[in-house]
């Protein structure tokens, strides 16, 4: 049975709220104040990323493809593999499922965010801010990120193979192990946000909600991982049709 656009929308919705409720929620368990999950480190944040991702895909993999990422969306319809119809609507549920999750993640911490007194660290939950701020070095580092990500879900995600595209054509398993390795390899230089749903939507909820002794959202960085991961999806597609239409 074919799926309406709207029925795609809300398990995209659904799928990028669960990314970003267990995303962002082992960043504030890591992070926080008095959490019993405190200075777990990069290999639990890295490996707990790969499992949202995951659960993510398993929710709306089946009807969607479960992109879960504007990058991933614009990437596969620039590389002819989804229509470009679909992608204003695909884009928009990330990006409210991305706003949901932050702010379940600040209700679920509530406590801890009240209990924690560094801005930076009650900000860093939500979005990414760069290791060594640099605009062109971090836009490079997003936009090498999500060209790999976009190239890889393309490389197997021929239609050949696949009933759908996206993430969910990768299965919940091998998506895991390459946001893992995404993140334990390039992810130091700017937390590896590789989604504008993952950092745009939380940056706005952090500026939204009521957090006590918030520091301003960083909207001076912001435009980068919305640009450098867009840039990176489309350049994947460029790749792609020019490796799998011109060689083979």
């Amino acid at each position: 049975m074919e799926l309406s656009l709207f029925s795609k929308c809300v398990f995209e919705f659904l799928g990028t709220m669960v990314l970003i409720l267990l995303g962002d929620g082992v960043v504030a368990s890591n992070s926080l104040a008095k959490s019993k999950g405190q200075n777990g480190g990069w290999i639990v944040i890295t490996m707990a990323w790969g499992f949202a991702v995951m659960c993510g895909v398993f929710i709306a993999g089946p009807y969607s493809g479960a992109h879960l990422n504007p990058a991933v969306s614009v990437g596969m319809a620039a590389a002819g593999m989804f229509p470009w119809a679909y992608v204003p609507g695909y884009v928009v549920s990330q990006l409210l499922g991305g706003f949901v999750g932050a702010v379940l993640v600040y209700l679920f911490y509530k406590d801890h965010f009240d209990a924690t007194d560094d801005a930076d660290t009650k900000l860093g939950v939500f979005c990414t801010m760069p290791a060594i701020p640099g605009k062109w070095r971090n836009l490079f580092c997003e936009f090498v990120g999500t060209w790999l990500l976009v190239f890889v879900i393309l490389a197997f995600s021929n239609k050949e193979n696949t009933p759908e595209v996206g993430m969910g054509s990768l299965g919940g398993f091998p998506v895991t192990m390459l946001i893992m390795s995404i993140g334990m390899s390039l992810g130091g230089a700017t937390g590896y946000a590789i989604n504008p749903a993952r950092d745009l939507s939380p940056r706005i909820a952090h500026a939204l909600l009521p957090i006590r002794g918030k520091r301003d959202s960083g909207w001076k960085y912001s435009w980068i991982p919305v640009l450098g991961p867009l840039l990176g999806g489309l350049f994947a597609a460029a790749m792609y049709l020019c490796v799998y239409d011109c060689v083979l």
